[in-house]
């Protein structure tokens, strides 16, 4: 089948643009034959991986694990070159999925810590509001939720008003009991929690230092993970095959901790590695390929293929070094493309064709609004949805108006990440740093790995991404780092 691919530079020629200012033309497409949108409304099913990075599956170039069923979905579908997810952890993405907001209007920038990691719900149930101060870091960070709150309005709950039954099945972590996804607008939770990683992998799901994972009921001592959640997929399928529904498919693989189905580690034991050589994790990649094919093969048995839109991506970058995210720079937690593109795969047969590759970038902020168009519901009146509907650009090919992306994410992480904050604008990319050397400018389309820092060479495009970074940190209440008053070393910033 022929791929049609149109990429933004070759959009900026065809308008006869130059150069790599900020200009942006007003409009962004990618090639697609123009299609009649049916009245009937589509099934939803989000297969959210975790962890999964951008170089992790086969048709973005892996050449170490095999997903050939996530690379059948490309094929049958559009796949993104330019996906973003709207942070470099999960909490946040997974918040931004959900709402089609911006993490930092949310004020939901970390990953949420679960009640075994310190996470303790307070006794007023109100999230906390006071700056954190670590132990030696010149910047007090603020403080990160431990929920979402019930006041936002999620995907579940506007599908379930418009008439749809709703599941949730896998890893939630966006809130413990009284956050949990069926007070969130979903019908079912299978597996949701507080919990960021699994116990463990293997049947009964639990460990001593974390529990079981309560909402999951052990059911075969040693059955995976990744198996049993598709097996609850399948089964919340063919249950609901005569009406609308959405399912949220969000896996805990490929998480640590690292894990893989016996069978399949000892077949990438015995493969030729690459710069990706973890035979473990190599063995989640291929189950969660496997889940994917079982949701795609119902699909199929139910007769459903055509009246359902499958999107396919990750909540953050992948972690380096079990895997390596190369031609991209770095991984989860980091502001570079290694921490923040995915893969990100939408298929729809007869209104999406099939064959379609799209550089256009893209966020996770935008996945609200396009399933609420695609299913005929108005977005909410009563706050701002950053995201835009991408159902245009899918079916007839409209391009997209131009916009530049966000990130925010004002924590530290680890021993080398310092609160941050990036925006892309056409091909630019620049990090801000509220510690150390302030910004790295990068040209994305000359320098996909981000290997050449020309904050330096061009100091007014620094000067005006910086401009229009502050103003979007303004906009959306964005709460910034602080200088630590306990540290004397925090007056030379």
């Amino acid at each position: 089948m022929a791929k049609t691919y149109w990429a933004r530079r070759d959009f900026l020629k065809a308008l006869g643009a130059a150069g790599l200012g900020l200009s942006l033309p007003s409009l962004w497409g990618c090639n697609s034959s123009r299609k009649t949108i049916s009245s009937e409304k589509p099934n939803i099913v989000f297969i959210l991986i975790d962890d999964l990075g951008w170089a992790d599956v086969g048709c973005y170039g892996s050449r170490y694990y095999e997903t050939p069923h996530i690379d059948q979905l490309a094929r049958e579908g559009m796949k993104f070159t330019d996906g973003y997810a709207a942070c470099a952890v999960c909490s946040p993405t997974r918040a931004s999925i959900l709402t089609g907001r911006y993490p930092a209007r949310l004020g939901l920038t970390d990953w949420i810590r679960a009640r075994f990691q310190g996470g303790k719900i307070p006794p007023d149930k109100k999230n906390p509001t006071e700056y954190v101060a670590l132990p030696g870091k010149k910047l007090l960070c603020p403080p990160n939720p431990l929920w979402m709150e019930l006041d936002e309005i999620t995907l579940a709950e506007v599908l379930k008003k418009a008439g749809y039954v709703t599941a949730h099945i896998g890893k939630w972590h966006l809130g413990a009991d009284d956050w949990y996804p069926d007070k969130q607008g979903f019908d079912y939770n299978i597996g949701g929690c507080d919990f960021g990683q699994p116990p463990t992998y293997f049947d009964p799901y639990c460990n001593q230092k974390q529990g079981c994972i309560p909402t999951l009921a052990p059911r075969q001592k040693g059955e995976y993970l990744t198996d049993r959640l598709a097996e609850e997929a399948v089964k919340f399928i063919r249950r609901h095959k005569d009406q609308p529904f959405f399912l949220y498919l969000a896996h805990y693989a490929v998480h640590t901790p690292i894990e893989g189905r016996p069978d399949l580690v000892a077949k990438y034991e015995q493969k030729e590695p690459t710069h990706q050589k973890n035979p473990k994790y190599a063995a989640m990649v291929e189950a969660v390929d496997q889940a994917v094919g079982r949701v795609m093969k119902v699909l199929e048995e139910t007769g459903l293929t055509d009246k359902t839109i499958v999107f396919f991506t990750s909540d953050n970058g992948g972690l380096i070094p079990i895997t390596s995210n190369k031609p991209l720079r770095s991984g989860k937690g980091y502001p570079y493309e290694g921490g923040i593109r995915e893969p990100v795969i939408i298929r729809w047969p007869g209104k999406i064709p099939a064959g379609q590759e799209c550089s256009i970038p893209i966020s996770s902020i935008d996945y609200f609004p396009t399933i609420c168009e695609a299913v005929g519901v108005e977005l909410p009146s009563d706050r701002v949805i950053d995201g835009v509907s991408l159902l245009p650009l899918l079916t007839r090919g409209e391009p997209l108006k131009k916009r530049a992306l966000f990130w925010h994410f004002p924590h530290y992480r680890g021993k080398d990440v310092v609160p941050y904050s990036i925006v892309r604008a056409g091909e630019w990319k620049l990090i801000k740093r509220y510690e150390g050397p302030t910004f790295e400018l990068f040209n994305l389309k000359e320098d996909l790995s981000e290997t050449t820092d020309l904050a330096a060479t061009y100091p007014e495009k620094v000067k005006e991404l910086d401009a229009l970074l502050s103003r979007w940190l303004k906009e959306v209440g964005a709460k910034l780092p602080r200088p630590n008053p306990a540290l004397k070393s925090s007056a030379e910033l």
